[in-house]
């Protein structure tokens, strides 16, 4: 098995950690509180003194702090940079396309080869089959880190070198999700106002999802072919259920934010004239 050092021991760092370890990986560990280290040497781990010697026990460092500043503090000295060049660095902390961008650049000009890495699952969920890692950058970097990852999360797609790409990817799918999620929430007042379960409403949504994900699947190829004269479910329709909404939402006494919102965007497109185009078509208000 490969040696890795894992920079950042915060509950996502520990976890990627934990993983290597279970995985048979020879982890060296910094952190600037050591006491967060003391249970994984436990498991078998190498604490380093400092961040360049740990840096320079292994040929792919894996950093994960809470964002791409605090990375700069602990990695932007010269024992640290000297210590980087030739190596592996994998970007695992969350930052935005543009930081992906400097931060490559960054590693470029102290000789390390660079990956960005974007998380989409929380700590508990590290080390699983089903769990993905987003990756982009250097083609070589992410091929000579590769089965370190997949010990991480049984998927771990390559975007390209398009270094922005992992993180662009993981804001799109947390927009996804945060979105749903405010449906799902309103959806929860819509269940309680009738006195139904909430949990039971919940685990309908999870045996339904697959079709969910069709439907957006289906709307994405719409949107990158510019195709919605075609509609399986035209904005006019989509209008009449986002208008019973707020109209259910103002009989039941409950918040109706989330519904008034969605119903300007939607009455914005049909002013616009899209009305009888697909769903999909409310992006051009949005563009």
């Amino acid at each position: 098995m490969s040696d890795v050092t894992v920079i950042g021991l915060g509950p996502m760092g520990t976890a990627l950690a934990q993983a290597l370890l279970r995985n048979g990986h020879r982890v060296t560990l910094w952190n600037r509180t050591v006491e967060r280290a003391e249970t994984l040497v436990r498991d078998g781990a190498i604490l380093a003194p400092n961040a360049a010697s740990a840096v320079a026990s292994s040929p792919v460092t894996i950093v994960c702090v809470a964002n791409y500043k605090i990375s700069y503090s602990v990695l932007d000295t010269p024992e640290v940079t000297a210590a980087l060049a030739g190596r592996v660095f994998v970007q695992l902390s969350t930052g935005t396309p543009q930081e992906a961008r400097d931060n490559a650049a960054w590693a470029r000009e102290h000789g390390a080869d660079y990956l960005d890495g974007a998380i989409p699952a929380t700590p508990p969920q590290i080390g699983r089959p089903d769990t993905t890692i987003f990756t982009s950058g250097s083609k070589s970097a992410y091929e000579k880190s590769e089965a370190l990852l997949k010990s991480l999360a049984g998927n771990v797609p390559y975007l390209g070198e398009k270094v922005s790409a992992a993180s662009t990817t993981d804001l799109a799918f947390l927009s996804t999700l945060f979105g749903s999620m405010m449906g799902f929430f309103h959806a929860a007042r819509i269940i309680e106002s009738d006195g139904l379960r909430v949990d039971e409403f919940g685990s309908m949504i999870s045996a339904i999802s697959p079709a969910m994900g069709e439907m957006i699947k289906y709307e994405g190829d719409m949107i990158q072919s510019n195709t919605f004269d075609q509609p399986q479910s035209s904005l006019n329709t989509c209008l009449v259920t986002v208008k019973m909404f707020v109209e259910q939402a103002r009989e039941a006494g409950i918040n109706a934010e989330f519904p008034t919102f969605a119903l300007g965007l939607f009455q914005k497109a049909v002013d616009s004239g899209y009305g009888n185009e697909e769903l999909g078509a409310l992006v051009k208000v949005l563009r």
